[in-house]
């Protein structure tokens, strides 16, 4: 192939130029130092700049195919966008320069090595797709670069089988079915050393998942604009700008129907069939198969998963257990007899809890809630306690273990050892030049240290904003609970009649908890969805070095705020409810108005139980309705649509544009919500069951 070593940018004026969207620059400087050393390019060199443009293609009516029109050159990745030329909601002057940047930063990728093959979409005209290719010399020039681990060759050595192997054949996937896959010696892949490789086909050296990481890795660091020298690339600025309509690598084939082709493996039909389906539930997963099909970041997240659920299964009969010991010695309980006792309950006179509306009561009023504070409050509650603390210890030191194990068997010790690549956004900022203290080499950055200290003060105060905006709502919801009492404790009957059932559970304590959990719940969710926008773009501001880097600099921000989010009104409820009411006569008020609350006479673990129920359950139904019934109902609304025009033959690349994206973080919110149920609602385990199949779906 021979192409222009020239970059291709469109140049842009310092008016009005901007794609609609970006406001800030971040992500869209870069070093020429840099790019020499990242982007190879192949060919001759030019000083001419020529758009080079891709190749355009019918649709061949080959609707399994992941291949070119020749049926040679496999489908790595597909953009899409639409034709500017047909756009009627935008001005044509603003179409035509969202149309010279995607053609220059299609141009440079065909600089790169890469090779575009651009098809019309059979559904909607407007609508077209550019289908990427990455050949075999691309291919190995980054997997150098990337520091990809490769076969060496087969590996010989023995496989020792487990002493409890016999049992987990049994729930292991068929073998005649998805086929284990062959092991190999590995080692980061080096041009130098190409023979040493076991090569027996070029076409599957490289695997899919792999092909279209690469292929991801050049899309990134494209360019397509320059401005005052400063260059302006990757593919997620012309996505969010609007110039792409998607970026996505092709699945190879329909999830619940096999290919056509009998070249092509079906591997995403096999892994719902074999494993996403519910009755599947009993089997062990293949994880070695989703490593293959997806790539070992989703593969590891899938391994700890299942190894999660597997461990909460134990704690969860062990919970089981304790709660029905306490349900079923609930009548034993001695407090709960002498306060349900009308010769001891029902003779002691309780103090008014308001100073208006409320009057003296009999103690013995509680005693249902009492019986119910007994199924929590028990010895099975010790022991459960107990238990715990030695669960996670074990299911620590047990996950390192495993976790060693799939890192030895999918080669990522190295990975691990080994200098991640800069994130494109981090080497689109390297305009300062400082001088290293122990090379004594200049070196690029994007900040000085005084920089570096400003924008960690900004990032720092942000995030002790929102957890101090936390702590006021949680002051607001305090002060509601007290106004409220005194609301209800005048509307409520004041005496509960034995007889009359709902009057035994509709207390003021119970509808002031109820309520106050619920409007928890809302301004809960509210600010977790602001938060969540605002997080990333403190992190963006951050500028992390490696994509490493922004996930836990970003984990960190989202987990603090999340963490005081969910449980501080947990926390207000378990230490400091009821523990600053001062004494008969000489009651504690807040803001010098509202008397500060008391506990149930049985203390507070019975709100503390209604808290967490309505928050984490609540969260896990919004989730479910996101990941599962949202996704499914807009599906639905696809297939609705496309039912009259249902007799087209649709290329591959077009049914799985139409699938739900992943988003831009990927696992990320996956890892995040683990992480929180795991403090709040480890026993759940027949929630993480949904879950894991949720995800699988997905």
């Amino acid at each position: 192939m021979n192409v222009e070593n020239q970059d291709v940018l469109l140049e842009l004026d310092q008016e009005g130029e901007d794609d609609e969207g970006e406001g800030e620059e971040d992500g869209e400087l870069v070093l020429e130092e840099v790019q020499q050393t990242i982007f190879p390019s192949y060919g001759t060199a030019s000083n001419q700049q020529a758009l080079h443009t891709p190749e355009w293609a019918v649709f061949n009516q080959n609707h399994e195919s992941l291949f070119f029109n020749d049926g040679q050159r496999r489908i790595d990745f597909v953009l899409v966008y639409e034709d500017e030329s047909k756009k009627e909601n935008r001005k044509k002057s603003f179409n035509k320069k969202q149309k010279r940047k995607r053609e220059a930063y299609e141009s440079n990728l065909i600089t790169r090595g890469l090779q575009l093959e651009a098809t019309r979409s059979v559904l909607d005209e407007k609508i077209i797709f550019v289908k990427v290719h990455a050949p075999w010399e691309v291919l190995c020039t980054y997997a150098e670069i990337m520091h990809i681990s490769l076969p060496l060759q087969p590996n010989d050595l023995k496989a020792h089988d487990s002493s409890f192997s016999w049992i987990t054949r049994f729930f292991s996937v068929d073998e005649n079915i998805i086929r284990p896959e062959k092991e190999f010696f590995t080692a980061p892949f080096e041009n130098d050393r190409l023979s040493d490789f076991y090569i027996q086909d070029k076409s599957t050296f490289f695997s899919p998942a792999t092909r279209s990481r690469i292929v991801y890795f050049i899309l990134c660091r494209g360019e397509y604009a320059v401005r005052d020298n400063v260059k302006k690339f990757g593919i997620n600025k012309l996505l969010d700008s609007g110039i792409y309509k998607a970026a996505f690598p092709l699945h190879d084939s329909r999830f619940n129907h096999p290919s056509e082709d009998p070249s092509c493996p079906s591997e995403r039909y096999l892994l719902y069939r074999e494993w996403a389906h519910p009755w599947n539930i009993f089997k062990l997963q293949p994880l070695h198969f989703v490593r293959k099909y997806y790539g070992e970041k989703i593969g590891i997240y899938f391994a700890w998963l299942g190894f999660y659920t597997q461990m909460l299964l134990l704690a969860a009969v062990v919970g089981l257990g304790c709660f029905l010991y306490g349900y079923f010695t609930k009548d034993n309980c001695t407090w709960s007899q002498e306060v349900c006792d009308p010769n001891i309950g029902g003779n002691i006179i309780m103090c008014p809890q308001c100073d208006q509306e409320c009057t003296y009561w009999n103690l013995s009023i509680t005693c249902e809630s009492s019986k119910k504070l007994c199924i929590f409050d028990s010895f099975g509650t010790l022991v459960f306690a107990v238990f715990m603390g030695v669960w996670v210890t074990l299911f620590l030191e047990f996950w390192k273990r495993r976790q060693a194990e799939l890192e030895y068997e999918w080669d990522t010790v190295e990975f691990l050892e080994q200098e991640e690549q800069v994130r494109p956004e981090y080497e689109a900022r390297c305009y300062h030049i400082v001088v290293n203290e122990i090379t004594q080499k200049e070196e690029h950055v994007p900040y000085t240290t005084c920089g570096k200290c400003v924008r960690m003060t900004f990032c720092t105060s942000a995030v002790l904003f929102w957890i101090l905006l936390i702590i006021a709502s949680v002051i607001g919801i305090i002060v509601y609970r007290l106004s409220v009492f005194l609301v209800f404790s005048a509307t409520l009957p004041k005496h509960i009649n034995g007889t009359e059932a709902i009057q035994k559970y509709l207390t003021p304590q119970a509808a002031t908890s109820i309520s106050a959990s619920v409007i928890s719940f809302i301004i809960i969710m509210i600010l977790n969805m602001i938060y969540e926008k605002v997080a990333i773009m403190i992190t963006d501001f951050e500028l992390p070095r490696t994509q490493t880097d922004y996930e836990n600099s970003l984990t960190m921000k989202m987990f603090l705020f999340q963490f005081v989010n969910y449980y501080s009104s947990c926390f207000y409820i378990a230490f400091f409810k009821g523990k600053f009411v001062g004494y008969p006569g000489d009651p504690v008020y807040w803001l010098g108005k509202y008397r500060n609350e008391e506990c149930d006479p049985g203390g507070c673990l019975l709100e503390l139980t209604t808290q967490l129920t309505i928050v984490m359950g609540g969260k896990a139904i919004w989730n479910n309705i996101q990941e599962v019934l949202l996704p499914w109902f807009k599906n639905l609304i696809g297939r609705c649509c496309t039912a009259s025009r249902s007799e087209m033959i649709v290329p591959r690349w077009e049914q799985d544009y139409h699938l739900q994206p992943i988003g831009k973080l990927g696992l990320f919110y996956e890892y995040l919500e683990m992480g929180k149920r795991a403090i709040g609602f480890s026993a759940l385990w027949h929630n993480l069951n949904l879950k894991y199949f949720s995800d699988s779906i997905k």
